[in-house]
């Protein structure tokens, strides 16, 4: 059976360049000529719009709230700047005293921020250090006792080596929370501000991510002094290069529409998302038992194995990727053609976040969900925040064509909103009768 084959190969146009075009050159910013080097060497010749219009005001030392959708060189935008200050600020500090600190949600974010300042760092010999949870620390603990003038780090990991008197931040003069939003929720807003505290309020501070809630920007004026806000692009849309589709499906059907689509070769790269640990595992599980090679990523995994199958991945060795949200926010990997939403996200912001793993520099792809009748709730708060209605592939519920899903609506809750998914709770489990959502991958 196919399965809506037109919208799931997305668009296969060239994406409009006009989108990254910018009127300057990356000569014409006044940076080092080590990083111009570095930016020739990656053939890095023109900035993308949140390059060209954060640059400036950071080599002018302004605090920044930066938005920018995925994809668009948020690294960039920061690590280029902090490179050419630290270039011309070199001082005898403490070896165990960074200069500047990066603070990242994830370790795979961290990793790859860290490949970002190595690479356009390459001439300038400055020395740096990468570190978050899951591993040994011995190897982090050595890099910072050669001394270190930028630690990209999780929040968890450097507190703990803080604690240890591994290092210290009363030297830190450029402070950068990537992924700001998820940075500042709650689940890490307290180790942020137990890091912050340590650090010299004499600083430049910049908040870079691609969703800024109104409750995030307003704890963020705390950590900012008179910040520049620079932002590309409407909070929260998805990159319009996405073709984005919906399959209304029942729970237990999942499994199989989603092994029917990838029978299609045009889903060549692909990340399946799904909402639990224990999901990521059986969905990879069973989409090999129908041949089709997975891997899995999820925060369970010790970090070898989750470096193993991002490396499986980007070899193509696994065409498919299944992960929890974890990976929304850090996975780069080039090509991915698909992203697959196996369940709806509960939060509406992942989703765009979700997405943003296709389409990136400069190039199309397509995002397919799934809603199951439970999942509607979640399908109206996504189609609220991104102002508009995903393309329906198949049958359209009665109740939700009639309501026209209010895609349009203002922000805010439904006039009537859907029942929501219970919370899993592993004491629910005997007393429930097993769900559809059990039978399925």
């Amino acid at each position: 059976k196919r399965w809506g084959s037109a919208a799931i190969r997305g668009p296969h146009r060239q994406a409009n360049k006009d989108t990254y075009v910018t009127e300057s050159s990356f000569s014409d910013l006044g940076l080092a000529e080590p990083i111009q080097r570095a930016l020739n060497t990656r053939n890095h010749i023109i900035p993308t719009p949140i390059q060209a219009k954060a640059i400036p005001e950071l080599l002018n030392g302004r605090d920044m709230l930066g938005i920018a959708q995925t994809g668009t060189g948020k690294t960039a935008a920061f690590a280029l700047p902090i490179l050419h200050r630290l270039s011309q600020r070199r001082g005898n500090n403490d070896p165990r005293s960074p200069r500047a600190l990066i603070l990242a949600p994830t370790r795979e974010l961290a990793i790859q921020i860290g490949e970002e300042f190595r690479a356009y760092g390459k001439y300038l010999h400055l020395r740096q250090a990468v570190i978050f949870g899951g591993v040994s620390q011995k190897a982090q603990v050595n890099a910072l006792n050669r001394g270190v003038e930028i630690v990209v780090a999780t929040p968890g990991r450097l507190l703990d080596l803080m604690q240890q008197r591994r290092l210290t931040l009363d030297a830190v003069q450029f402070l950068v929370l990537d992924e700001a939003d998820r940075m500042l929720d709650m689940g890490f807003v307290r180790d942020v501000q137990k890091i912050i505290a340590t650090i010299p309020k004499q600083r430049q501070t910049l908040l870079f991510s691609a969703t800024m809630p109104a409750a995030v920007a307003h704890l963020s004026a705390d950590i900012l002094t008179d910040p520049v806000r620079t932002e590309v692009t409407p909070q929260a849309t998805p990159i319009e290069r996405i073709t984005q589709s919906i399959y209304h499906v029942e729970a237990a059907g999942k499994g199989a529409l989603l092994a029917s689509i990838l029978d299609d070769p045009a889903l060549s790269r692909v990340i399946v998302f799904a909402r639990t640990k224990h999901r990521a595992n059986r969905v990879a599980e069973q989409l090999g038992k129908r041949g089709h090679a997975a891997e899995a990523i999820h925060g369970n995994k010790s970090q070898g194995a989750r470096q193993r199958a991002l490396k499986r991945f980007r070899n193509g060795d696994a065409r498919v990727l299944v992960a929890t949200d974890i990976a929304a926010r850090g996975i780069d990997v080039d090509g991915i053609t698909h992203v697959i939403n196996f369940e709806l996200p509960n939060e509406p912001e992942s989703y765009v976040h979700r997405i943003g793993r296709t389409a990136r520099a400069g190039a199309g792809g397509a995002a397919l969900s799934f809603c199951a009748p439970a999942e509607r709730g979640y399908l109206r708060d996504i189609e609220r925040l991104i102002q508009q209605r995903l393309a329906v592939i198949g049958e359209e519920p009665p109740a939700m064509a009639d309501s026209g899903r209010r895609g349009n609506a203002p922000r805010g809750r439904s006039a009537s909103p859907q029942k929501r998914p219970r919370r899993h709770n592993p004491r629910n489990r005997k007393r429930n009768a097993p769900s559809a959502a059990h039978a399925v991958m």
